[in-house]
């Protein structure tokens, strides 16, 4: 079984793929750690990899091939990025959402950042990314109809999305 989780900076992806991960005994991948740790590598901080990467499509590219192959080469796993809903033929996909405001909070705490850098950094990179993607691959990020479940992560916490997410995956089995 292959599960892709999506959705915008700060929505919850990550939180629930590990759950989730946890609760099913399945392999949890993240495209975004992959991503991060190419700007490590390049000591760039995130944003501004991100710019580059709009200048580069290289970057994109070569993470997009690698989330396809990872899909077509492994079995009962999570694959958590932005565009893996789109990307890769799985058995559930699943899109988190919640306001700008919340996301920003998220990341905020999390990375130890103000609430006013980390909305401002978190809107400029949500509409950096959705560029880049309609620019490559003409992929409008906000048509979710590629998606099984749209999850509004604002409204449950991850123990409920977690949850329903596993009840939906019973249904599968």
């Amino acid at each position: 079984m292959i599960i892709t989780i999506s959705g915008p900076p700060g929505s919850g992806k990550s939180t629930l793929s590990k759950r989730l991960s946890g609760k099913l005994g399945m392999e949890h991948i993240s495209v975004g750690d992959i991503f991060r740790k190419m700007a490590e590598d390049r000591c760039m901080s995130l944003e501004e990899f991100g710019v580059l990467a709009s200048s580069n499509d290289v970057i994109d590219r070569k993470l997009d091939e690698a989330q396809k192959k990872i899909a077509k080469e492994k079995d009962n796993i999570i694959l958590e990025g932005r565009l893996s809903g789109f990307l890769v033929d799985a058995d559930l996909k699943i899109w988190l959402k919640t306001s700008l405001e919340t996301r920003a909070e998220r990341i905020a705490n999390r990375e130890n950042k103000d609430l006013s850098s980390a909305l401002d950094e978190t809107s400029k990179r949500s509409r950096c990314e959705a560029g880049r993607y309609l620019d490559y691959y003409n992929i409008d990020v906000s048509d979710l109809s590629v998606y099984d479940l749209v999850i509004d992560s604002g409204k449950w916490n991850p123990d409920e999305i977690t949850e329903i997410v596993a009840k939906a995956v019973s249904y599968l089995s």
